[in-house]
């Protein structure tokens, strides 16, 4: 049995983090108090999707966090040393203007792996979603099996299934 590093309803498992952990999506150890933080804006603030740029590419997994306040979100990128800042659009002389702070594929999930634990609204469900199923369902070579794509729609299906009014399933794993 794996090790779990946290009590709670969802464990995130010392075998998942075997599975997710990359040099190549290397982030900076959040500390326990750093992780909650920043898990509390994400709840409050942020999102967990699973994006894409154009139509023509495979969904993947990232974590962002809006706000006016520029310095909080550099504060927030310095901590996890990835990521990106981009202004947002005002379509109303009246708002201020503001940010988001973005981390998308093998860094989202690692930062995920850091936060999950300190979630406490539905967007800990899609985290341990994405934790448990993305990099099984995810060829390196992006090359699909027909058998993969489809559970790959699958899982996909089943995480924007998991939203605020309408949280799915106490079995979380996609076979």
């Amino acid at each position: 049995m794996a090790k779990s590093l946290h009590t709670g309803s969802s464990p995130v498992t010392s075998t998942m983090l075997r599975m997710v952990k990359t040099t190549y999506g290397e982030i900076k150890k959040l500390s326990s108090p750093e992780a909650a933080y920043i898990a509390a804006l994400i709840d409050g603030e942020g999102t967990i999707g699973l994006g894409r740029h154009n139509k023509s590419e495979y969904r993947r997994p990232g974590v962002e966090i809006a706000n006016t306040d520029f310095k909080l979100l550099k504060w927030i990128k310095n901590l996890i040393g990835a990521g990106q800042i981009i202004r947002k659009r005002t379509y109303n002389k009246k708002h201020a203007i503001g940010f988001c702070y973005r981390i998308c594929s093998r860094q989202a999930l690692n930062l995920l792996i850091q936060i999950s634990p300190y979630l406490r609204t539905y967007k800990r469900k899609r985290a341990e979603l994405v934790l448990k199923n993305y990099i099984k369902l995810t060829p390196r070579n992006g090359k699909y099996s027909p058998k993969m794509l489809l559970q790959k729609e699958k899982f996909i299906k089943s995480f924007f299934a998991v939203t605020q009014n309408k949280i799915y399933s106490d079995n979380l794993t996609v076979t």
